[in-house]
Parts: structure tokens; sequence; C-alpha cells
């Protein structure tokens, strides 16, 4: 089968469209094959040696298609039943997933949507509802708000009774952000600390969602109320600085860096978010906003880094999966 790996770290050009055995799964595994699967920001720290990883690596973090083989123990999935998962190695013709980080997808909800939002999809609904439980009545500050986690958060945040104040590059962002649940929308360049405080009488927001890092992470102790919580989980600016802790104790903050992987160690809290996520979907409180498929190939995985990492994009990345010669 084909597969999308690289075999050092560096820029685009080590993206290689490779040949290589096609997987069996173990025992409380599957293997999918996959028809669409998404492009994530993460995948081009992989690539760059941000996040070291072992070589040869294959890029992609999630999937969707149907079942083509279950492990011995696998008694709740069957052969061509329609699935999503969460899992590594996607960008492949075929994709071995652990039981527990897959699931199936219900009736009222299409595979091209479920895969689009999955990965930016569940990361929104743990920061929501488990890094820091927004709450009606909250405000709530998202940075990069038009980016794909920062779409869902927003939307999601709207959907709980919240005000969403977001932060972004252009004008056309913005009014983007705005269709998408938020109420008031800055520019990197206005005096963000001045205009939420204003909106906020002076308090600041009881959550700030940054996946900046670098060029935000400071002011956010400004932005933030007392008692408040600042969620880092992501870096597209670089790393921030490193942290002094005596920096919390004017305002009692809480400051994390969760991981959404580290949220869905098992298949209950792989369903349980899922669901979650689902129930917002089929009531029409989160959109899929898709910015382009590519086809998949080395060309097509470099094209898709090269425009998500231009901070272009307003949405969702797609690598469209043919099958394989031997399923024609």
């Amino acid at each position: 089968m084909k597969a999308i790996r690289i075999h050092k770290a560096g820029d685009l050009d080590v993206i290689q469209f490779d040949t290589v055995p096609a997987p069996k799964p173990g025992p409380d595994q599957v293997v999918i094959k996959p028809s669409i699967a998404g492009v994530n920001y993460i995948d081009t720290y992989f690539r760059s040696g941000l996040y070291p990883v072992q070589f040869p690596f294959t890029l992609g973090q999630e999937c969707g298609g149907e079942i083509g083989e279950v492990g011995e123990n696998v008694k709740d999935l069957k052969k061509g039943d329609i699935v999503i998962a969460m899992t590594s190695s996607s960008f492949a013709e075929r994709v071995v997933a652990d039981r527990y980080r897959v699931v199936k997808l219900p009736e009222e909800v299409d595979l091209r949507s479920a895969t689009a939002i999955l990965l930016q999809g569940l990361t929104a609904v743990t920061l929501t509802h488990a890094s820091y439980e927004v709450k009606s009545g909250d405000w709530v500050l998202v940075h990069a708000v038009s980016g794909g986690v920062g779409l869902v958060l927003a939307q999601i945040c709207k959907a709980l009774g919240a005000h969403v104040i977001g932060t972004t590059s252009t004008a056309e962002k913005a009014k983007l952000a705005k269709a998408n649940g938020a109420e008031h929308v800055f520019m990197y360049e206005d005096d963000i600390v001045a205009r939420v405080k204003e909106l906020t009488d002076g308090n600041g927001v009881q959550v700030v969602y940054d996946s900046v890092g670098k060029t935000t992470f400071d002011m956010n102790f400004d932005l933030v109320a007392r008692l408040g919580t600042i969620v880092s989980f992501g870096q597209s600016s670089g790393m921030p600085e490193p942290l002094l802790l005596r920096r919390l104790t004017d305002k009692n903050l809480k400051v994390l860096r969760p991981g959404v992987f580290s949220y869905l160690t098992t298949q209950e809290e792989m369903e349980h978010y899922a669901s979650i996520l689902w129930d917002f979907m089929s009531k029409g409180q989160i959109q899929t906003n898709i910015w382009r498929e590519y086809l998949l190939s080395a060309e097509g995985v470099q094209a898709a880094q090269r425009e998500l990492t231009s901070r272009a994009t307003t949405g969702k990345l797609l690598l469209r999966l043919w099958p394989s010669k031997d399923d024609e």
C-alpha cells in the first residue's frame, strides 16, 4: 500500500509517498480503509522536528472510512462498518487503529463532516468541558478564532451561552469568526487588553484559549479575570517563554497545557466526548467549515502543509484517499 512518510526532520521536501507493507490488526485493533483524512497543524511539528518522532514516521492524525478487518478481541465492530478514528499514521491506504480510538458513526452525521471536525471538534469539546467548564454568561477569549479549533470553540461556547471574544489577523477572518459565534473580534494590532477590559467592565474574561503561543501568551495574564483560567494548547507563533509561578499569585490564576489525546485514553472517554460533539452537530450548533481538499500524494500533503502554515486558511483541510488498486 501507499503511505505518506518522513525519514528525517526538515522542510516540505522530506515528505515522501512510500510503498509499505499493509498493516494487520492486533487483538484489540481494527484496520480501516479510509476515504478521507484530516490535515492538522501538529503534523507540521513532526515534520519540522519541533516534536521529535522515530523515523520513518507516517503522518496523519485522523481518518474516516470503512472497517476492513478486526482483531480477535473486537466484538462490537465488523467489516464494512463506517467509522471515524483519531489515530496516528492516517495518511495511508490502510490504517491500523486501536479499538478505543475508533467511533462508529451515527446515521445523522455524514462521514466527510465528521472526519473534517473530529480532531478539532474533540479538542474543542475537551477544552470546554474538561480543561475549563464553560458556563452560560462566561466571557471567553479565543486566540486564532478563525482557525480550525478556534471556529469550533466559538460555536460551542456560544451554544453553551458564553460571550465569545476572538482575535485574528484580517477583516475577512473576523467576519468568518462572527458568523461562527464570536460576538467581538479584534485584530492582533489592536489594543486587545483595553478592548477586553472595556467589554467586561474592567474584570477580564473567565478563560483564555490560546493556540498561538509566543506572541499572545504574555498578554493573557492581563486579559484574564481574577480566579480565571489560561488554557495554552498550541504554539503556531512559537513556544511561550518559561512561566514564573509567581505570575499566578495576584489573581489566583490557573494555567493548563492540555493535550487532547490525554483526555481520550479509554473507549469510554472517546465515546463520551464524541457523543457531546455529535449532539452539537445534530442540533445544528456546529457547522463544519472545510477550506480545501487535496489528493493523497507527496505533492498534495506538501501543498496542504504549505497552505496551513501560511495562516491563509479559514477552516479544515482534508486529504482525499482513494481505494488501492486491489479494491478496484
